[in-house]
């Protein structure tokens, strides 16, 4: 029997979420990238969407946000800020809640800013558009921002453009457009991925001050457990297109129900092996979304895998705070 983890009341999720998913199909054509993927996450708290490269995270972020281009579109499925169902609005709807209630952080900041517009104005501009103020105050704000998030001389700072501006410095002007119009749900999508170590642990710190402050609902999409382990409420762990696991940060990280979820796992640095000194690592790749395996996408890289693995689990309940999409949840290899 699993042996039910402690979970700190604290860390689970609440009863009104800020923003619900639910049953989220995304594809094109006949092909489906995203399947049936629901979620939540409540006001103040940080869900991570974890998983390999090609999983599904960012495309789920972009179907949340209504980014989506064409070919890729939403087939199926709900996507609720509040009581707002937002797929049901029209673009210029859209626009108003992108940036004031909901606000987008990406992985790469530099291609993300515009190029030929000064930073400040860059912060400035979504407080012209969503809160209806002139442009000389806009501009007080958000030097009052660029220095909240941690920019040094931010007057100087910004009249610069983001080629004049280091990585780290483009993501800190990233996270201040993103706080302009405190908005309820922030989605950062891999947004400390290309930092290096020291400069992504003072941006993580400082997201987290900065939520803290606000009340923002975060979904933070990352492959590095080690950041999640460091900001993450709660955790949502992505196979393929599918959800496979999902539970409080403590439990998922001391008793993983699904196998991928183990394997991802093992495969951090501190888990080395005591025999060899050498990371384990999960044989095989992500399958193609137009070639996944029938049954459990995971199935042919399980170590775990049998016949039943055939029909495609649904994800369900396991040791009371998590939920799992295996047929053997929680067994040891």
């Amino acid at each position: 029997m699993p042996v039910e983890p402690t979970i700190d009341p604290a860390r689970a999720p609440a009863a009104t979420p800020v923003l619900a998913i639910e049953g989220l199909t995304v594809g094109t054509g006949a092909v489906d990238l995203v399947i049936d993927v629901s979620f939540e996450v409540a006001a103040g708290e940080t869900l991570c969407l974890v998983g390999e490269s090609g999983c599904g995270k960012s495309l789920t972020c972009l179907a949340a946000m209504g980014l989506l281009a064409e070919p890729v579109r939403r087939k199926s499925g709900s996507v609720r800020l509040g009581a707002t169902e937002l797929t049901s609005l029209d673009d210029r709807r859209l626009r108003d809640i992108r940036g004031r209630d909901m606000a987008m952080i990406f992985q790469d900041p530099v291609a993300s800013l515009n190029p030929v517009q000064r930073v400040g104005r860059q912060v400035a501009e979504a407080l012209v558009v969503h809160e209806g103020i002139a442009m000389r105050s806009a501009m007080r704000r958000a030097v009052e921002l660029l220095g909240r998030v941690g920019i040094a001389r931010p007057n100087e700072r910004a009249n610069a453009y983001p080629h004049q501006l280091s990585g780290g410095m483009c993501q800190r002007v990233m996270i201040a457009m993103a706080l302009a119009c405190r908005p309820k749900v922030i989605v950062a999508d891999e947004a400390t991925t290309a930092l290096d170590v020291t400069t992504q642990a003072q941006i993580l710190a400082l997201m987290k001050t900065l939520q803290d402050e606000t009340g923002t609902a975060m979904i933070f999409v990352t492959h590095d457990l080690s950041v999640v382990a460091e900001i993450a409420d709660r955790v949502a762990v992505m196979y393929s297109g599918r959800i496979v696991e999902t539970g409080p940060v403590d439990a998922l990280f001391d008793h993983p129900a699904h196998p991928y979820t183990r394997g991802l796992m093992d495969c951090r640095l501190h888990a080395l092996s005591a025999a060899g000194g050498r990371l384990a690592a999960i044989g095989g790749t992500v399958p193609r979304p137009s070639a996944r395996p029938v049954g459990c996408a995971f199935r042919p890289r399980c170590p775990r895998a049998e016949e039943r693995c055939e029909m495609v689990p649904e994800l369900k309940p396991f040791a009371g705070s998590q939920s799992a999409a295996c047929h053997f949840p929680g067994s040891a290899r």
